[in-house]
């Protein structure tokens, strides 16, 4: 009698094929599925960066097996670079309903810059949780930054001015989040929010 021995990927492959052959999903559930995806990766990486962040993890939040995740995607990588996508999408999103009136922007500053947002990470912007990681991440770095330049223009006003005005959100956002003092934490909220209020009243 001869045994077959299967490592892991053997396995998974196994799965992914009998998936493909005998479970044929609508377009319409399979589109949801790879959302429920973008959604789940998107949330644990910004919780907790790409490192320790696993696929079977992922898929498992999704409520998907581990073999089915690639039919969606080609590796953790390509996965990394849609889910920031995603993310940064959801900043547009907001950005674009936000900025046309000064109103809308100043309600924007405040739900940004607050202890709420601090400390919820995984629903945050992905620009203050994510950037110090993307730096190494050469895969998705040229997405990251179509969609930073789109949420830059989408601000409206002069190029520059937005720039300045998200880096220093991005900023203060990422220092109230490594200190370890949460007076100071929120002294750092504060005060960027004053001169950025300051900014806009001029």
């Amino acid at each position: 009698m001869t045994l077959v021995m299967y490592d892991d990927d053997h396995a998974r492959g196994i799965l992914f094929f009998l998936e493909r052959v005998f479970m044929r999903y609508p377009a319409t559930e399979t589109a949801e599925k790879h959302d429920r995806i973008l959604q789940e990766a998107s949330r644990l990486f910004r919780e907790r960066g790409f490192e320790d962040v696993t696929v079977a993890e992922v898929m498992k939040k999704a409520g998907l097996t581990h073999g089915a995740f690639y039919s969606h995607f080609g590796s953790k990588e390509a996965l990394m670079a849609a889910a920031v996508e995603y993310a940064m999408q959801g900043v547009l999103r907001g950005v674009k309903k936000s900025f046309p009136t000064l109103e809308g922007r100043r309600a924007y500053l405040d739900r940004y810059l607050t202890a709420r947002h601090r400390d919820t990470p995984g629903t945050g912007c992905p620009m203050a949780a994510l950037s110090g990681e993307i730096r190494n991440e050469p895969e998705v770095k040229g997405r990251f930054t179509a969609n930073l330049k789109e949420i830059i223009s989408a601000m409206g006003g002069e190029r520059r001015e937005a720039m300045a005005t998200l880096a220093t959100l991005v900023g203060a956002i990422s220092l109230a989040r490594a200190v370890d003092d949460e007076a100071f934490s929120r002294e750092i909220l504060r005060e960027v929010q004053k001169k950025l209020d300051r900014e806009m009243a001029g």
